[in-house]
């Protein structure tokens, strides 16, 4: 039987109209995320990850809510999005996952603007997309020739180098010599990488303080490409570890979905499990 699976984007999957949609479905979640922040993300969502990650993640729950709120048979989340997928399941309460959200996105935008080290300006960390065909397959070489990680595993043609900002152009130009298009994310960190280490402790105390319940349906794990085990210990890894979305698709494929829903902002996700899996169902609600 083909089964179903949920999908909540992460961040820069935001698009004009969020605040609207979320007015009208879920208009509770305004003033949760505004008391979680401090003020309304939705104004300032381009203006860094303490912004982005609440106002993607209340757009998400806005999303879901308006397709009937399904379950699916898997739900998975890619960064952020695990957040929104554990509330979704019923594994994490909803005013919970806000606040979790809102320190996630401050801690990591506070750890990408660390003052820059031996005399560099600006922040000392970036993100370096390769795109083209090879990108999955040549990525950990380049990124360990350049002293970089891998952040994002997305797609076999998109993949995501994280690290030290001043190694960023050397391993660009190692990219085109493979034949690959690298591209400067405009962020303001190394997210996903060692240099986000600054933020796990206190983001992993905070979710010591919350309380976890059985999922309706199992969610996955972008640091393990399974479905969460330890949810505590995996969303705390997450801010240090590779996303392995490529690998998750695969894995979600391997045990028989066939049709993928995204419910939050934006299409980045539908365009990932394209250039991923052949033969699916694709669902944008």
């Amino acid at each position: 039987m083909a089964l179903t699976a949920i999908l909540f984007p992460g961040q820069g999957s935001q698009v004009p109209g969020m605040r609207e949609q979320v007015e009208r479905v879920r208009p509770d979640l305004l003033e949760l995320v505004a008391g979680a922040v401090g003020e309304d993300p939705f104004a300032r969502v381009e203006e860094g990850t303490r912004f982005a990650q609440p106002a993607i993640f209340c757009a998400s729950l806005a999303g879901w809510t308006e397709l009937g709120r399904p379950d699916g048979d898997f739900m998975a989340g890619h960064s952020l999005g695990e957040l929104g997928a554990l509330v979704a399941a019923g594994c994490l309460q909803e005013d919970d996952g806000v606040r979790l959200v809102a320190l996630r996105g401050r801690l990591m935008q506070e750890a990408g603007e660390r003052a820059a080290l031996d005399g560099e300006e600006g922040p000392a960390g970036g993100m370096l997309a390769l795109l083209g065909p090879g990108a999955a397959e040549h990525a950990p070489t380049l990124a360990e020739e350049h002293g970089l990680a891998v952040a994002n595993d997305n797609c076999p043609t998109q993949v995501v180098l994280s690290g030290r900002r001043s190694s960023l152009p050397s391993a660009a130009r190692a990219a085109r010599e493979l034949g690959l298009r690298p591209m400067e994310v405009p962020v303001t960190g190394a997210f996903h990488s060692p240099m986000m280490q600054p933020a796990v402790a206190q983001f992993a105390a905070a979710l010591e303080g919350v309380r976890l319940y059985p999922g309706r349906v199992p969610v996955m794990s972008a640091v393990t490409a399974e479905p969460f085990d330890d949810v505590r210990a995996r969303l705390a890894e997450a801010l240090v570890r590779p996303v392995r979305w490529r690998e998750t698709l695969l894995e979600l494929r391997a045990r028989g979905v066939e049709r993928f829903i995204e419910v939050g902002p934006g299409r980045v996700l539908t365009g990932l499990v394209k250039r991923t899996l052949s033969d699916v169902e694709l669902v944008h609600a």
